[in-house]
């Protein structure tokens, strides 16, 4: 069986979005043309091939800590929370993900939250760099021109 993919923002739009005056003027729709935002939402280093329905399902929940319940998405390790709206990744992309907000949160200014924060530095350390980051950091430079600086 041939499963569908996308492009899915690890930091969802709406957290770096929200940040721009084009937000409050209609949201995502509104800032389509504004420039910071196009760079923002085309960044390479924030994009990962996911599934349809889980990157719908996911929306712009925060993720959480726990370990995902297997079965939501038929052998795909991810669950999504929708009553206390919370997604729950596989350990072996948790630091993957950690390294993405800190090079978003870095690059572009954007805050997290303390809570998000140390979830995120948990992860780093948990779940270290792995080939396959590098590789994609070097691909990145390559077309985009810069690296994750997390990823070392």
């Amino acid at each position: 069986m041939i499963e569908l993919k996308e492009w899915e923002h690890v930091m969802p739009a709406h957290n770096f979005g929200r940040y721009l005056p084009c937000w409050n003027k209609g949201g995502r729709k509104a800032c389509r043309r504004d420039n910071t935002f196009r760079v923002m939402e085309s960044d390479m280093h924030n994009l990962v091939p996911s599934i349809g329905e889980v990157n719908g399902d996911r929306s712009n929940y925060r993720f959480a800590n726990d370990y995902p319940k297997v079965g939501q998405y038929g052998n795909c390790e991810f669950e999504v929370n929708f009553k206390i709206k919370r997604a729950y990744p596989k350990k072996e992309i948790k630091g993957d993900i950690a390294r993405i907000y800190f090079y978003m949160s870095d690059k572009y200014n954007i805050k997290l939250s303390k809570q998000e924060r140390r979830l995120m530095e948990v992860w780093n350390k948990q779940d270290p760099v792995d080939n396959w980051e590098r590789t994609k950091n070097k691909r990145v430079f390559k077309l985009q021109g810069n690296i994750n600086k997390f990823i070392k």
